[in-house]
C-alpha cells in the first residue's frame, strides 16, 4: 500500500485532488456525498488548511483513503566502541 507522508497543510490540497481523481470522482459527486454544494467542496480541495478535523476525516474516507498516524523513525544515535560519535558501518 503506497504511502503519502504529509508534513505540511499544503501538501492536502494535490493530494486531495489525486484521491478524488484516482477514486474516479467528480467533484460535483464528492460534494453530494458530504452533503455540500460542488462549490463549497471545490473551495475545501483547495484549501484544505481550513476544513476541520471531523470533516476531513469523513472526506477521506469518500475517497477510500485511510489515515495511518506514526511517529517518525529516529536515527540511533552512533557511537563505537572506539568512544567517538562517527557511525559504524
Amino acid at each position: 500500500m503506497p504511502q503519502f507522508p504529509l508534513r505540511t497543510a499544503a501538501q492536502l490540497p494535490p493530494l486531495l485532488q489525486a484521491f478524488r481523481k484516482a477514486a474516479g470522482l467528480t467533484q460535483r459527486e464528492v460534494a453530494l456525498r458530504l452533503g455540500v454544494s460542488q462549490q463549497t467542496y471545490s473551495a475545501m480541495e483547495r484549501n484544505a488548511d481550513k476544513v476541520g478535523a471531523a470533516r476531513l476525516l469523513k472526506l477521506l474516507h469518500i475517497l477510500g483513503v485511510e489515515v495511518v498516524l506514526a511517529q517518525p523513525v529516529q536515527a540511533a544515535p552512533a557511537h563505537s566502541d572506539t568512544g567517538t560519535d562517527k557511525p559504524v558501518w
